[in-house]
């Protein structure tokens, strides 16, 4: 009988596959209170103003889902016991709680009330789920101390509900064991959060790095590392471009300098032809020298050579700047395009 050849795992394969297509961009249109309590504050502004996005596996993206999952069993668990659930709004969505013209805010599980150790106070519901470490560090720092990041964003929407009682409801993924935890809230805390959010929404430029050496522990992990530490140029879209600010007023307005109009979502990840990356974004391998004719002009750090960022024939576009891998390079790019130009030629020396 001749051997079954070995399992390829394709059915496994294709079930990422489709988790990974059906993937957005991972870039949300607001800065979400579930990231506030973070360390950084640069990675929030650089996360707020999409300098890049992370790709995420397909089983990285059906974990997240299987976490979403265990939210309506939470739900049907407190249910089952007698306690008030409110975990969606009349028209069937999750509550959200928003703030800074909408710019900052993010979505609740729900709020309930009948919880034995305070029946009659109303709760904001935090479901979270937890491996075998997570959970034991839970059990024993509780929550502030083992996850500051949920207890922020606690803090966040209790300041914004006005409830003063959050319910931290989290379960051990490799044995089912349940922890809880009442957080009361703090005003001083949440006072402090919602001005560290003010901060990152309305400031043009990032904020100054955790840390300036390369191999601190909270710089190596994080997705930004090239970006804050190398020579990695952000993505090209609205968020990055100098001419976009984010307005106070209105539903998460977003406006355009040089086109004078309001800046819709779509429009906002898709950026266009005018596009002139912050300066500052492009500091680890070149400084801003001038402004010709509505293009901006850089001196590279390592050479000393310059380079325009803009839509002259003879200036390198934002993508351009983004695509090369060798950014010693951008002078010499910049003189070729000007050669070519003397020679009748243009068009993109990147590829």
């Amino acid at each position: 009988m001749a051997a079954l050849p070995e399992p390829n795992h394709s059915t496994v394969a294709k079930i990422y596959k489709a988790y990974e297509d059906d993937a957005d961009s991972g870039n949300r249109p607001h800065l979400g209170a579930s990231l506030i309590g973070r360390p950084c504050e640069r990675q929030l502004w650089l996360t707020f103003r999409w300098v890049d996005a992370k790709k995420f596996s397909g089983r990285m993206l059906r974990l997240f889902e299987t976490g979403q999952m265990a939210e309506a069993r939470f739900t049907a668990n407190l249910r089952r016991i007698g306690i008030e659930v409110h975990d969606v709004t009349p028209d069937g969505s999750q509550w959200r709680v928003q703030a800074l013209g909408n710019h900052f805010g993010g979505s609740m599980d729900g709020a309930g009330v009948g919880f034995p150790e305070a029946p009659k106070t109303w709760h904001v519901l935090e479901y979270k789920t937890h491996g075998e470490k997570s959970f034991t560090e839970l059990v024993k720092k509780k929550v502030q101390g083992a996850k500051p990041e949920h207890y922020a964003q606690m803090q966040i929407y209790m300041g914004l509900t006005g409830l003063e009682r959050a319910f931290y409801l989290a379960v051990n993924k490799n044995t089912d064991e349940l922890y809880s935890e009442r957080v009361d809230f703090d005003v001083n805390e949440f006072a402090k959060l919602k001005a560290r959010a003010e901060r990152v929404v309305f400031s043009n430029e990032p904020p100054l790095k955790i840390n300036n050496d390369p191999s601190w522990f909270t710089c190596k992990m994080c997705d930004f590392h090239a970006h804050c530490h190398g020579e990695m140029a952000p993505a090209v879209n609205c968020r990055t471009c100098a001419h976009s600010t984010a307005e106070p007023d209105g539903d998460a307005r977003w406006s355009c300098a040089h086109h004078k109009f309001d800046l819709p979502l779509e429009v906002q990840r898709e950026g266009c032809t005018n596009h002139r990356y912050i300066p500052i974004l492009l500091d680890n391998f070149a400084t801003m020298t001038d402004f010709v004719d509505g293009d901006v002009v850089y001196t590279t750090k390592a050479t000393g050579q310059t380079f325009a960022n803009g839509e002259r024939l003879t200036s390198l576009d934002s993508q351009e700047i983004r695509d090369l891998e060798n950014k010693l390079l951008l002078g010499d790019v910049a003189k070729l395009k000007l050669d070519l130009q003397a020679q009748g030629v243009s068009g993109t020396v990147v590829k």
